[in-house]
C-alpha cells in the first residue's frame, strides 16, 4: 500500500518478535492521520536466507578460502538442508507442531559442530518436552547454517545482529564509510532486493530508519545509501536506540551523505514536524525542528527550534503491529537461561507503563538522558485499553512491558483492571527489587497474568549497592525474590562485576551471595555483565567521583558513548568472567551448590567473608513489612455460600455459619459465629475486586467496629488466616 511515512527496522534484531519502535511511531501516526506502513526487514531477510531456495543459492557460492573441516560436512550434506529447512522454518514459526516428533527422532535433521555438545546438554533439557527439545534441536540447525554462512559467505553475519563491530564504539565514522564504499555483501543483496520492491510499492515522502541498537546500523546505512542512489526525492531519517545514546555530539558530515536527519529521544513530535516540513513547500528557513541533526552550509548543526512540548503518554497512541509479518516470527530455544528463553521464544506485544524511571539514580545508568530522566507513567485504564487493542489486533494475549523499572503502584493497579475485565493475558517486565513488593502484592500480580520479572540486583554488595545509589540492599533483594517466587513468578536478576573500586574479595562475595540466592529458590535465572563506562551516566560524567580516571578525553566526530576507563584499583576485572558465568549457569540448574568458590576459577581467590547462611537468615527474619492503614484491601476470589448450625458447649449455645468458597484449584470452608460471619460475607462482596470503590484497611478496620469489637482479634484469627492464603489480599 501507498503511503507517505515508510519506517523499518533494519536487519538484525529478534527472531521471534518484532523490534517495537516502528509500531510505536505507527500507533501515534494514526492519530495524526498521517498514512504510515511499516516493515522489518531483519525477519524478512532472515526468511529468504533460510528458505530452500536461498539455500541453494548460498551453496552456489563459489568462494576461493579453503573450507574447515565443519563447513566441508554441512556443503556434502546441502541436499538434506534442503529437503528440511522449509519444513523446520515453519515448525519454529508454529505452524507444523507435528515436526517436533520427527525432529526428535534424531535422524532427520543434519547435524554439525553445534551439535556436539548434546550429550553435555542432555542432562539440562532431560526434563524438556517434545516440541521445546524440538525447538532446540532445530536451533541448533539454523546455527550450523550460520556457521557455515560466516565462514563462507560473510563473517559479519549474525541472527540477532549484523556487522555489530563496525557500530560498537565508532568514536570515528572512517571504517563504517570504508565498509560501505565497497559492493554490497551478499546478504546485502538480499536485504536491498527486498527493500527495492517495498519502496516501489509505498513510494513514501519520507523513509524512517529505527536503530535500536549497533548491530543494525550498518544495515541502516546499506539502506540509506540505496535509497539516495535510486529514490534521491525520498527524504531519510535515522532515529532509536543507538543514535538516542551514541549520537549526541555528531559533527562528521560524511554521514548525511546517506541521511537528510537524525532525530534524538522520543520520536513522535520530531518526526511529525519532519513530515509537516516536506510536505508544506515552504522555505527552508521557516522549518522547525525538534533534537533534530542536519546538514546547512556543509556543517552538521542541531536544531531544536520547535516551541512545541512533546506529546504525553495518554496521547501518543496504541502501538500498531499492522504490515509486519506476525505469524512469520520464529521461536529459537538457543540457551538455557530461563529468562533469555523468554526473550527468544514466543511472540510478545511489547507495550509500556511509564516513560523514563520513576528511581532514576543508580550511578552506572544514563540518568542524564530524556529516556531514563523524564518520568511519566501511563493511567492503568489506558494501558488495559491497549491490551484490549492489541489482543483483538494481533490474536496475540502475551505483553512485554518493556519499561526500564515499572512502578510497583501502577503494577498494582494495572493487575487490578485486568482481573476486573477478566482478561486472560500473560505478561512480564522489568522492575526494582524494592520492599513494596510485599506477598500480596505478588499474589495479585501472579493472578492477573505476570509470569516473571527481571531486575538488577548489579552487584550483591552492600556497600557498592550504596555507591550505586540503588537504594536497595541485599537482605531486601532476597526477601522480595522470595515473594514473587513463592507466588509463582519467575525472578531473573542482572548481575554486575568490575563495578569501579570493586575489590576482589567484593566480586568473590559477590558470587556468594548469588548463590545462596539460587540455593534458597529465590533466584531462577540471572546473567553476569561486565560493568561500562557511558558518557551520560554519574560515572561517565564524574569519573573522580567513583575512583576511575578517562583513558582520553578526545570526543569523536561519530559515535561518543562508550568510555575506555582506567580503574585506580588496578584489578584485571575480565579474568573472572568466565569463572562467574559457568558458575551461574550450574547454579541456574540447581547444582554445585556445594562446590568451593575458588573451583570456579583457575587462579586464587579470597575466601569469601560472607556467612554461609546469611541468606537464610534473611528470608527467616520475621520482621515483614508492616500494614499501613492507607493499604488497600481486596478479595480476589468468589461468592461463599453459607450453612449456618447451632454450637453448644456446657450448657451454652451459640448460632455459627460454615462459608464454602470455590477456588480454580479446591474447595474450602471457614467458620465463625453467625454474627462474624454475616459480616465478612458482606465485607467481601464490597471489597471484591469487581467494585471500582476500593477500601483501605483502615475502612475496613472502621466498618468491623461498627457493629462490633477486637477487629484486630479477628483480622488475625483463624478464618481471616485462611482467606489470606486464598485472594484476601493488603496491598
Amino acid at each position: 500500500m501507498k503511503a507517505e511515512i515508510f519506517a523499518i527496522t533494519p536487519p538484525f534484531t529478534q527472531l521471534n518478535t518484532p523490534y517495537p519502535a516502528t509500531a510505536y511511531i505507527k500507533g501515534f501516526l494514526n492519530t495524526k492521520n498521517i498514512s504510515a506502513t511499516q516493515a522489518d526487514l531483519g525477519i524478512e531477510v532472515i526468511l529468504e536466507l533460510f528458505s530452500k531456495r536461498g539455500l541453494k543459492q548460498l551453496f552456489e557460492v563459489e568462494n576461493e578460502n579453503p573450507k574447515s573441516d565443519n563447513a566441508n560436512r554441512i556443503y556434502a550434506l546441502q541436499d538434506e538442508y534442503l529437503k528440511t529447512i522449509d519444513a523446520v522454518i515453519a515448525f519454529l514459526q508454529g505452524k507444523n507442531p507435528t515436526l517436533a516428533l520427527q525432529i526428535c527422532s534424531d535422524d532427520f535433521l543434519p547435524q554439525a559442530s553445534r551439535f556436539a555438545a548434546l550429550e553435555e546438554l542432555d542432562w539440562a533439557f532431560g526434563a524438556m518436552g517434545t516440541q521445546d527439545k524440538a525447538k532446540h534441536l532445530a536451533t541448533l540447525y539454523l546455527e550450523d547454517i550460520s556457521d557455515y554462512i560466516v565462514e563462507r559467505i560473510d563473517e559479519n553475519f549474525g541472527f540477532s545482529r549484523y556487522a555489530e563491530r563496525l557500530g560498537r564504539s565508532a568514536n570515528s565514522f572512517d571504517e563504517l564509510y570504508d565498509a560501505l564504499s565497497k559492493g554490497p555483501t551478499y546478504i546485502d543483496h538480499i536485504l536491498i532486493s527486498i527493500l527495492k520492491e517495498k519502496i516501489e510499492i509505498v513510494q513514501p515522502k519520507l523513509f524512517l530508519i529505527s536503530v535500536p541498537f549497533p548491530g543494525n546500523l550498518y544495515s541502516a546505512f546499506r539502506c540509506a545509501q540505496w535509497i539516495k542512489a535510486n529514490h534521491p526525492e525520498i527524504k531519510i531519517s535515522m532515529g532509536g536506540g543507538f543514535p538516542n545514546t551514541e549520537l549526541r555530539s555528531l559533527s562528521d558530515a560524511r554521514v548525511f551523505e546517506f541521511f537528510d536527519y537524525i532525530t534524538l529521544d522520543d520520536g513522535e513530535l520530531p518526526i511529525e514536524l519532519l513530515h509537516h516540513n516536506i510536505t508544506h513547500p515552504v522555505p527552508a528557513e521557516a522549518h522547525f525542528y525538534k533534537r533534530t541533526f542536519l546538514l546547512e552550509n556543509g556543517k552538521v548543526v542541531y536544531r531544536n527550534d520547535a516551541f512545541r512540548n512533546d506529546y504525553k503518554q495518554a496521547d501518543v497512541g496504541t502501538p500498531d503491529y499492522t504490515s509486519l509479518l506476525l505469524d512469520k516470527y520464529i521461536s529459537v530455544i538457543e540457551i538455557v537461561n530461563p529468562m533469555h528463553r523468554m526473550w527468544s521464544d514466543g511472540r510478545w506485544n511489547k507495550l509500556t507503563m511509564a516513560h523514563g524511571c520513576y528511581w532514576g539514580k543508580c550511578t552506572f545508568c544514563d540518568i542524564s538522558l530524556d529516556y531514563i530522566k523524564v518520568y511519566e507513567p501511563v493511567a492503568a485504564k489506558l494501558i488495559v485499553d491497549r491490551i484490549e487493542d492489541l489482543y483483538e489486533k494481533t490474536g496475540q494475549n502475551g505483553f512485554h512491558f518493556v519499561d526500564e523499572a515499572a512502578p510497583p503502584a501502577l503494577m498494582r493497579e494495572l493487575a487490578l483492571e485486568i482481573i476486573r475485565r477478566k482478561l486472560a493475558v500473560t505478561w512480564w517486565t522489568n522492575i526494582r527489587f524494592e520492599k513494596s513488593f510485599s506477598q500480596d502484592l505478588c499474589l495479585l500480580l501472579k493472578a492477573s497474568g505476570c509470569i516473571a520479572v527481571s531486575g538488577g540486583l548489579e552487584v550483591a554488595s552492600d556497600r557498592l549497592l550504596k555507591l550505586i545509589d540503588k537504594g536497595v540492599t541485599v537482605e531486601q533483594v532476597a526477601k522480595v525474590t522470595s515473594n514473587f517466587t513463592d507466588a509463582g513468578i519467575m525472578v531473573h536478576a542482572y548481575l554486575m562485576y568490575g563495578y569501579p573500586t570493586q575489590t576482589i574479595q567484593e566480586t568473590v562475595d559477590s558470587l556468594e551471595m548469588v548463590r545462596q540466592l539460587f540455593e534458597a529458590g529465590v533466584l531462577q535465572s540471572g546473567f553476569w555483565h561486565q560493568f561500562a563506562m557511558t558518557a551520560h551516566s554519574p560515572v561517565g560524567m564524574y569519573p573522580e567521583k567513583f575512583g576511575v580516571v578517562k583513558e582520553t578525553e578526545v570526543i569523536g566526530t561519530f559515535a561518543n558513548n562508550d568510555i575506555n576507563y582506567t580503574d585506580k584499583t588496578g584489578i584485571d576485572h575480565n579474568k573472572f568472567s568466565y569463572g562467574l558465568k559457568k558458575s551461574l549457569f550450574n547454579f541456574m540448574h540447581g547444582i554445585c551448590f556445594d562446590y568451593e568458590l575458588q573451583d570456579w576459577f583457575d587462579f586464587k581467590i579470597p575466601r569469601t567473608k560472607i556467612p554461609v547462611d546469611f541468606i537464610e537468615k534473611a528470608l527467616n527474619d520475621g520482621d515483614q513489612f508492616n500494614t499501613k492503614p492507607t493499604a488497600k484491601v481486596v478479595w480476589i476470589g468468589g461468592k461463599p455460600s453459607a450453612e449456618y448450625f447451632t454450637k453448644s458447649k456446657k450448657g451454652n449455645t451459640w448460632e455459627m455459619v460454615s462459608l464454602t468458597f470455590h477456588d480454580k484449584k479446591e474447595t474450602f470452608t471457614v467458620q465463625t459465629n453467625k454474627k462474624e460471619g454475616e459480616w465478612l460475607t458482606a465485607i467481601l462482596a464490597q471489597i471484591s475486586i469487581s467494585n471500582e470503590k476500593v477500601f483501605t484497611f483502615q475502612e475496613v478496620k472502621a466498618e468491623f467496629e461498627r457493629e462490633m469489637e477486637n477487629f484486630e482479634l479477628f483480622w488475625y484469627s483463624k478464618p481471616i488466616n485462611t482467606l489470606r492464603e486464598y485472594g484476601l489480599l493488603v496491598l
